[in-house]
């Protein structure tokens, strides 16, 4: 058995501990310094406030200033932070890593840089671990369909463990295979975690026409899974050019970490919450206001794509014309007018 600890306790990271504990390793959940609350809380009633589920008696949780201890010794190091903490992640946290220690990630989130260029979140760790670290750290991700609260209720999850040492991926996705955690393997790092960021961004541009069906209200019989269905296939098309661009196999696309996953994060979360309200009228301030206190990654990942698009658009290697669904989201989080341009949707 193994010792893994997963830092960031919040409701994907914590999600983890039911696979892992139920292949009996010993689990160290280490909250980040927003999770205090939650570690507190498990201290005392053993209940996840998010997941309002009884941990597995073998988690042993930590706070963040006992981070050192909670890492001696550990076989591999899981990262439970949402995008904005990816930074921290690696260049607070990762002070205290080994070299040689494999790391994994759970989360979603693209980084662009001056050049026009998109880090994926491994990418982007190497770049932000400490100098004595950097390319040392064996960096991993996973990708996929995973609502974090049905993982914690063991339902079937199918996810893509992806990183480039298929020998060293293989061993850390076996930490994690159960009867119910079925976990491919990938060496296209690049590809899987383009698709887990961008499959956020478009679930919000497909809950717009939602966000219009609730507040036009009922309508005979008819509902607007037709514009949702056309969304859908414009996400994929405008998904496989980016995830070409950035160097992944654009096949990947239409698999688990692409049009699987863009599914369950259509129908579910805060992105899901996000589109709809802004296809009720809502301004993105206004939604922002209703929705305080949510982390939105989708909107930096919009923003961030965006922004790499125009850079590269002013050095004639994009063209804003093939990301008409992109623009319009982008458009509307920067409070500027716009309709879905539905001809030229797919």
């Amino acid at each position: 058995m193994s010792i893994v600890t997963i830092i960031g306790a919040g409701v994907m990271g914590s999600a983890l501990c039911w696979p892992l504990a139920d292949n009996n390793h010993t689990v160290r959940l280490v909250g980040t310094p927003l999770d205090d609350d939650i570690i507190r809380s498990l201290n005392e009633t053993r209940i996840h406030p998010k997941h309002q589920r009884e941990l597995p008696p073998s988690i042993q949780p930590y706070f963040v200033d006992d981070l050192p201890r909670a890492l001696e010794g550990a076989d591999l190091v899981v990262s439970g932070v949402s995008s904005f903490g990816v930074h921290w992640f690696a260049s607070q946290a990762g002070r205290h890593f080994t070299p040689g220690t494999p790391v994994i990630s759970v989360t979603k989130g693209l980084f662009d840089q001056p050049d026009g260029s998109l880090l994926t979140v491994p990418q982007a760790e190497d770049a932000w671990l400490p100098d004595g670290l950097k390319g040392k750290i064996p960096l991993h991700a996973i990708g996929g369909p995973c609502i974090a609260q049905e993982l914690a209720a063991r339902r079937h999850t199918g996810v893509v463990f992806c990183g480039q040492d298929a020998r060293l991926l293989n061993w850390i996705a076996g930490l994690f295979r159960t009867e119910y955690y079925h976990a491919q393997t990938s060496t296209d790092p690049i590809g899987v975690e383009a698709c887990a960021a961008l499959k956020n961004a478009y679930a919000m541009g497909i809950n717009l026409v939602v966000g219009e069906h609730e507040a036009k209200g009922p309508d005979g019989l008819a509902n607007r899974f037709n514009p949702q269905a056309a969304l859908f296939a414009q996400s994929l098309v405008e998904m496989r050019k980016l995830v070409e661009w950035m160097g992944g196999d654009g096949n990947l696309v239409y698999q688990l970490p692409g049009a699987g996953d863009l599914y369950v994060t259509v129908f579910a979360g805060r992105t899901a919450r996000l589109g709809r309200l802004l296809g009720k009228g809502y301004s993105f301030a206004e939604a922002r206001l209703e929705m305080a206190g949510e982390t939105l990654e989708a909107v930096e990942i919009i923003n961030s794509t965006a922004r790499a698009v125009t850079v590269l658009e002013k050095a004639g290697k994009a063209n804003w014309q093939d990301y008409p669904l992109l623009r319009h989201m982008a458009n509307l989080l920067q409070g500027i007018p716009s309709e879905i341009p539905w001809s030229r949707i797919a």
